[in-house]
């Protein structure tokens, strides 16, 4: 799935589902490259009330839920050297950590959840980090407006994407030189962590990409990570990728798990989100704690 379409894709679904103004959703589907008619074109089959209030998704804030658990070391920012210049991530670690984690955001860039969850994996016992994709124009927070984080995600080249990423795993190589290393991301970050088996990333030795969009040209035959694949059971657009990632999974020889939670929305995982399913997010995370516990240790 391209990465621009899947954006877009992500707008129409959170206007369908009544997260979004149709005003607001117009707004962000011409950040995202398309025209004015276009984007009501991809509105017209979908109904919500203009004036309605909508709620945040993916990294905004919500009265929707409490975290999946009170756990937490405080993340802190740190900086290092990038393809794309310097790049600015939260970092958390244990003390004696048993494993390293790269954590990759949502389309919403490095909200405040991200750092939580990077706490939550140090209290848990290892080092995470989460890096600012957007560290080229500023990091996420100097974006004024919302809807200009997942256009100016989607018009940055997936090569730069990656690459920054990749320099994610070399700092936590660099500060913890014989660890296992893992990468799990959600909704176009769990796309980010599906793209990196697929240029081979050799230093990852788990992947857990929670509703990502498999990349069409799906080939891990260059990795060599264990991969837990979780899916929100209600969440059709993205599962519609599930076969291709699989059947990559398949043909590389991976050792692979592949998990639905049926009931459960897109962004289940994101206690500050609207979707948020916490009996769902609740067993997500103790599967990747017993999936890293397993692979990494």
């Amino acid at each position: 799935m391209a990465l621009r379409a899947y954006l877009r894709g992500e707008v129409i679904e959170d206007f369908a589902d009544g997260l979004l103004t149709r005003r607001e959703a117009l707004h962000r589907l011409v950040v995202l490259g398309l025209t004015v008619p276009a984007a009501g074109a991809a509105l017209v089959a979908c109904s919500s009330d203009d004036d309605a209030q909508p709620q945040t998704t993916e990294g905004g804030d919500s009265t929707a839920s409490s975290p999946t658990t009170t756990a937490s070391v405080t993340a802190e920012s740190i900086t290092f050297a990038a393809p794309s210049g310097e790049a600015t991530a939260a970092y958390a670690s244990a003390a004696e950590p048993k494993g390293a984690v790269l954590v990759v955001h949502e389309n919403r860039g490095l909200t405040p959840h991200f750092p939580d969850l990077v706490g939550r994996l140090a209290a848990d016992g290892y080092a995470a980090l989460a890096v600012d994709l957007l560290s080229p124009e500023g990091g996420t927070d100097s974006f004024a407006d919302p809807a200009g984080v997942p256009g100016a995600l989607g018009a940055a080249p997936l090569e730069r994407l990656i690459g920054d990423l990749q320099a994610g795993i070399g700092e936590l190589q660099r500060r913890w030189p014989d660890l296992g290393i893992a990468a799990m991301g959600f909704c176009f970050g769990g796309g980010m962590v599906w793209n990196l088996l697929n240029v081979g990333e050799p230093r990852l030795a788990a992947a857990v990409p929670f509703y990502g969009p498999a990349p069409a040209d799906a080939d891990f035959s260059g990795a060599r990570a264990a991969v837990l694949g979780i899916y929100a059971g209600n969440d059709t657009r993205v599962n519609e990728t599930r076969p291709t990632a699989e059947a990559a999974l398949q043909a590389a020889e991976l050792t692979y798990e592949i998990k639905t939670f049926e009931g459960a929305d897109h962004a289940f995982f994101n206690d500050t989100g609207a979707r948020y399913n916490a009996p769902a997010a609740t067993e997500a995370y103790a599967d990747v704690l017993a999936w890293f516990d397993r692979y990494l240790v």
